[in-house]
């Protein structure tokens, strides 16, 4: 089993049903360590936008559930650290937070696109030895992030089922499995 890192991706396990967060779902890790882990679900989009958060901007930007942890805070990830200072670097040029008055100026000075910046309403986190034990009981799959900074704008509904594909053997069926076994 290959181990977790910050920047790696963590896809969920079809046996993950009924988990109303986590179920189909793809994590970017932001962060791992012995103290516990973070990070973003990436394909879950909200039905809502960044202006409809945020006053001062009138931005499209779709929001994402980036998991079940203070749901009521914004968070982000980017790959425009020269622009956006106070950024931390996840891994592969992926950049967390930062200061985010100037991420408003830039979004609305149109010097800076959807497909350099991904918001989330909340976060995935897990405590000390949380996320070992879900990986020895077999609710994720430890992947290396192939896309680089390319994965902020990659994400979307169908990125499970792509990475349920791409595993190949048994994941090939479940890709086509219906989200709930009970409408089948």
């Amino acid at each position: 089993m290959k181990k977790p890192e910050k920047g790696s991706l963590l896809i969920a396990e079809p046996s993950i049903i009924g988990d109303i967060s986590f179920n189909r779902a793809v994590v970017l890790l932001a962060d791992h360590n012995d103290l516990g882990s973070v990070g973003f679900i990436l394909n879950k989009k909200l039905d809502f936008n960044l202006c409809d958060l945020i006053e001062g901007t009138n931005s499209e930007f779709p929001i994402y559930n980036g998991g079940p942890v203070e749901q009521d805070n914004l968070y982000f990830i980017h790959k425009s650290p020269n622009l956006i200072p106070d950024s931390i670097e996840i891994a592969q040029g992926i950049f967390w937070g930062g200061n985010f008055s100037v991420v408003l100026e830039l979004i609305n000075s149109k010097k800076i696109s959807s497909e350099d910046i991904k918001f989330f309403l909340g976060y995935s986190g897990w405590e000390e030895k949380q996320l070992d034990d879900e990986l020895d009981s077999n609710a994720w799959v430890v992947s290396k992030n192939t896309y680089n900074n390319n994965i902020i704008s990659k994400c979307c509904s169908e990125f499970w089922k792509e990475k349920m594909l791409e595993m190949g053997g048994e994941y090939c069926i479940w890709s086509n499995a219906p989200e709930n076994p009970s409408y089948n």
